[in-house]
């Protein structure tokens, strides 16, 4: 985890420099995440404590008629 919050951080820069601003947003996002993974605050995993899926196939739409 740390060598990805490193690699983030670096991204970070790159996205400042190039004026990515959205971009550097996101990556700045991911970043706080990591940190908060890496120091125990949040769990590895969101779908740990989830409940499973249903199990209900998903259908294409298919045609619309009008």
């Amino acid at each position: 985890m740390a060598y990805i919050r490193q690699m983030l951080a670096e991204l970070r820069t790159v996205a400042a420099n190039e004026g990515a601003d959205m971009l550097r947003y996101l990556i700045e996002m991911a970043y706080v995440e990591a940190g908060d993974i890496q120091s125990g605050q949040r769990p590895f995993s969101i779908r740990r404590d989830r409940d499973a899926a249903t199990g209900v196939p998903l259908k294409a739409a298919g045609k619309i008629k009008l």
